[in-house]
């Protein structure tokens, strides 16, 4: 079992997902992976949506001569909110922008991200329990409902906070048990993920980054692989379409979260995924059918490797690869997903070993 300070491996992945990044304000997450993935591309770059699209540029021949182009999409925006009004009492009101379930606000901090960052008390609108009537106490808010207590008037409110600001839930990242647990680890884990496969396929140090001495450990890549932090998935999948019809892939591979209801309430048949049991390929979602030749692949090389791994059928919620799919004259693509607990609150939770895999099968494809 993981020690509670055992985070030298998810150090990187402690700070992607303590980092806010809502939709559209993805720039603190870019920065920071632009500096945690110093020396590693041969090209960056960032399109007019915000997406960073880094190039590792084949180091093997491949069959056909030409390198294919292949796009990992691993979206780093999180749920969260813009301020979309300050009332006469200096409470912030609240746009969502990405899904949530209202009964998970309760009594949460955020971070309200103005000319400087603020933390603040988020609650619904109402009585509180010594006040209310059984009808008020079962009745579940709305959005709107919902408001910030930055505990200033609002002149002062004003000189900090303006209509527009991002606003995110705090929570810290930490071990329990096997499993890693914190906010948006959709779709940090992605990041981590696809940035760690491409160290292991390039020889390098998956706690420190740096190359090892002599290459040790690089097997290469026959493939031009295009690691795309994309913007935007929680409200549409805007970003990886851009991206996509920029890189124009042969292959996209999205990498993502995936429910694991796997607790009690849940039925074995409506779990999706457990945690524990590795890295799930997915079969299919709502907003795209993997490519069968694909999912057919990882399924077999999966086998092959001894990756531990689930099959995986996600009634509701799509990924990137839905986008990527439908660039251009269409792309072959297929999901990975680390099956994740209590998605889309401030405790999703992740077992580690699930994530290794992840890394683990995402390198042997990507090395040929």
């Amino acid at each position: 079992m993981a020690k509670n300070n055992d985070f030298r491996e998810f150090e990187f992945l402690r700070q992607l997902t303590e980092t806010p990044g809502i939709p559209g304000r993805e720039e603190r997450i870019r920065e920071l992976i632009l500096a945690e993935t110093k020396g590693l591309w041969d090209e960056t770059r960032v399109d007019a949506m915000g997406n960073l699209i880094c190039l590792k540029r084949a180091t093997r021949k491949s069959r056909g001569g030409q390198p294919k182009k292949v796009m990992l999409a691993c979206h780093m925006d999180e749920i969260g909110f813009y301020v979309r009004f300050i009332d006469e009492n200096g409470f912030l009101r609240l746009q969502n922008a990405g899904g949530f379930d209202t009964r998970n606000l309760f009594a949460r901090n955020v971070l309200v991200q103005g000319k400087e960052d603020v933390v603040g008390v988020l609650n619904p609108a109402g009585k509180p329990i010594h006040l209310s009537t059984p009808e008020e106490r079962n009745k579940i808010p709305e959005i709107k409902d919902f408001y910030v207590d930055l505990f200033m008037p609002k002149k002062q409110v004003e000189k900090l906070v303006e209509v527009g600001d991002p606003v995110t839930l705090v929570q810290q990242t930490r071990m329990i048990g096997d499993c890693i647990s914190g906010k948006c680890m959709d779709n940090r884990v992605a990041v981590w993920v696809g940035i760690n496969a491409l160290r292991q396929v390039y020889g390098h140090d998956l706690i420190t980054g740096e190359a090892k001495a002599r290459g040790r450990g690089a097997v290469g890549s026959p493939y031009d692989i295009y690691f795309v932090a994309s913007v935007q998935e929680e409200v549409g999948l805007r970003g990886a379409t851009t991206a996509a019809y920029s890189v124009e892939p042969d292959v996209g591979i999205a990498i993502d979260t995936t429910l694991a209801c796997d607790t009690p309430g849940v039925g074995k048949d409506e779990a999706v995924t457990e945690i524990g049991k590795g890295v799930a390929i997915k079969v299919m979602d709502s907003a795209s059918i993997s490519h069968r030749g694909l999912f057919e692949e990882f399924v077999a090389l999966a086998k092959k490797k001894r990756i531990a791994h689930q099959r995986e059928i996600l009634p509701r919620g799509g990924t990137d690869a839905g986008a990527v799919q439908r660039a251009r004259a269409g792309t072959k693509a297929i999901t990975l997903s680390i099956p994740t607990r209590y998605v889309h609150t401030a405790t999703e939770s992740l077992n580690r070993k699930d994530a290794k895999a992840g890394v683990d099968l995402l390198a042997a494809w990507l090395a040929g």
